[in-house]
């Protein structure tokens, strides 16, 4: 029997738990916190791309996910001008300033390795090729983003 009444919920809590349980292996074991980073991340991510292509990663999102992407739409503002890496990682770092302390840095990459799995991988391509350099950087596919898991100690509530 399903646990809401309804498959299509309980496939979303599903893949939702799943997505934050990776990410909690990353930033620790809040699930609070992994929501905020989550969603800090993928807002952060839409605005910064063109808006038909954030209408087809949305798309792509487990149904509860894509309504944290949604959360404080503004389409007519997008894509958002600010294209530097402090600039990107200002604006998470921005959302995140109501929860613990979070390495705004690696908590994205984090982020971006779990869109990485689940994510269909040609979308995923679009969306590299419409971030700057530096941002792009953060993708696992990158030499320089290794698995986040590789050195938990590295995501402690003391980093930033």
């Amino acid at each position: 029997m399903s646990a809401t009444g309804l498959d299509v919920f309980d496939k979303t809590l599903q893949t939702t738990h799943i997505w934050l349980d990776e990410l909690m292996q990353a930033i620790g074991p809040d699930r609070q916190v992994a929501w905020h980073v989550l969603g800090a991340v993928l807002r952060g991510v839409r605005d910064r791309i063109p808006i038909e292509l954030a209408a087809h990663l949305g798309a792509q999102l487990p149904l509860l996910v894509r309504g944290a992407y949604y959360d404080q739409f503004r389409p007519s503002e997008l894509p958002k001008t600010s294209r530097t890496f402090d600039e990107f990682l200002e604006g998470i770092g921005a959302e995140l300033a109501s929860t613990r302390p979070v390495n705004v840095r690696d908590a994205t990459r984090a982020v971006f390795q779990i869109l990485a799995r689940h994510v269909n991988r040609g979308q995923i391509e679009k969306v590299l090729h419409s971030l700057p350099e530096e941002v792009r950087a953060l993708w696992p596919d990158s030499p320089e983003a290794p698995d986040v898991r590789e050195r938990p100690e590295r995501y402690s509530a003391g980093g930033s």
